[in-house]
């Protein structure tokens, strides 16, 4: 099994938000592996990784980075591989990680997802891959689906809450 979605973190303590991606990745039986590097750290790790990402058949990168959040912008200069940033919440609520990740020049892209969003990123990242991936786009469409009947369910639960002025 080779790995088609690669989940870069700055450092080991970025896991709990980065698992979310690694955990959605991993239920809808998408192949990827988990590295830390670092853009500021481990600088020509991360260019090594960057530029052998398409070839060793990688078709999206997550990079999630918390602080200046270098990271995912430093892959996405060196790979044409679709990279999506994940702000890490760690100094100024995260705000200065998004900033970092969002704000990248023309011509230089990193999708970005909200802060310590590492669910989304996995769900964005099994969108692009299930354009082309059928059978990956039939498992989401069932994750989806599965969302429509949680809400349902729930309103039917909310029908049953009494309040003295409530309508509904």
């Amino acid at each position: 099994m080779e790995p088609v979605v690669s989940i870069i973190m700055g450092s080991i303590s970025d896991l709990p938000v980065m698992e979310k991606a690694a955990k959605f990745l991993d239920s809808m039986e998408v192949p990827f592996e988990m590295n830390a590097l670092s853009a500021h750290r481990t600088p020509a790790e991360v260019e090594r990784f960057a530029r052998s990402a398409q070839g060793r058949g990688i078709k999206v990168i997550i990079a999630g980075a918390g602080m200046a959040a270098a990271l995912p912008g430093v892959i996405a200069a060196m790979t044409p591989v679709p990279v999506i940033g994940v702000p890490i919440s760690s100094s100024l609520d995260g705000r200065d990680a998004l900033l970092s990740i969002v704000q990248m020049p023309p011509g230089i892209a990193v999708a970005t997802v909200g802060i310590d969003g590492g669910m989304n990123a996995g769900i964005l990242a099994v969108q692009i891959l299930a354009l082309t991936d059928m059978e990956l786009n039939r498992r989401f469409e069932g994750y989806r689906s599965n969302l429509v009947e949680k809400i349902v369910k729930v309103n039917a639960e909310l029908r049953e809450v009494k309040y003295k002025f409530k309508t509904n």
